[in-house]
């Protein structure tokens, strides 16, 4: 690799240059061989327009508190085999493009020796399992925390009638009832991925909480995840509200 790394340096975007070699299977070939290649497996391009995107909407996030002491997780779909993700541990309210990272759907990191979120499994089973997933994002409210824990019993929390139900993808009326799934918090993340996919192949659905934790959202883009997040978060507060009223 040593022969094109000054090469690929010296052409690599700021600020993801390019590293000296990288190893990666080709899976869809089916036969388990490994090359070498002197460049990334996934368009740097790509992964610039995603980090920027990232940074600009959770710091947002970050400021309206949903993301405290270096809690929460974000990701955005790059192909059909890798995604950016922001790193483990940073400040999200004072993310940089160093701050985001590459995995494949395996929740391995690619092009890198940073270390993604414990959680990555629970972003990247999305993507793998659902072609039309573009964005996950996790984030940690005061309301998504507390309605995890009144509503792990439960199982769920529903929003019944509701307008805002009309932000969710494929809702077309407020007439309807919204299940949303409340998992235990066992912090074994193969277990809750396991408990999501079984979820998810019963039903459609946007969002779930664990307990004790917080709120996965995701859609098509990072605009209709972000629209079906600040809907489950208003809808939460509602039915915390509603909560305080019938005592």
């Amino acid at each position: 690799c040593n022969a094109t790394s000054e090469t690929a340096r010296a052409t690599a975007p700021f600020p993801f240059p390019a590293p000296r070699c990288v190893v990666f299977a080709e899976p869809e070939r089916g036969t388990g061989t490994l090359r070498a290649m002197t460049d990334t497996p996934f368009d740097r391009d790509e992964l610039r327009r995603a980090a920027g995107e990232i940074i600009t909407n959770v710091r947002e996030l970050a400021a309206a508190g949903w993301t405290p002491a270096t809690s929460s997780n974000f990701s955005r779909r790059l192909d059909d085999r890798h995604a950016a993700i922001t790193v483990s541990g940073r400040d999200k309210g004072k993310l940089v493009p160093e701050d985001i990272m590459v995995v494949d759907f395996e929740g391995h990191a690619v092009g890198s020796n940073k270390r993604p979120s414990a959680e990555t499994v629970l972003h990247t089973q999305l993507y793998a399992r659902m072609p039309e997933v573009g964005c996950v994002l996790h984030t940690h409210s005061l309301a998504q925390t507390l309605a995890s824990k009144l509503y792990a019993g439960a199982g769920h929390i529903r929003f019944e009638e509701y307008e805002l139900i009309k932000a969710f993808r494929g809702q077309d009326t407020h007439e309807a009832v919204m299940d949303v799934p409340v998992l235990a918090n066992n912090q074994h993340i193969p277990t809750l991925a396991a408990q999501v996919d079984v979820l998810l192949d019963k039903k459609e659905f946007w969002g779930y909480l664990i307990e004790g934790h917080g709120l996965y959202a995701w859609g098509r883009d990072m605009k209709e995840a972000r629209r079906h997040l600040e809907a489950f978060e208003f809808l939460i507060n509602c039915e915390l509200e509603m909560r305080k009223l019938h005592r």
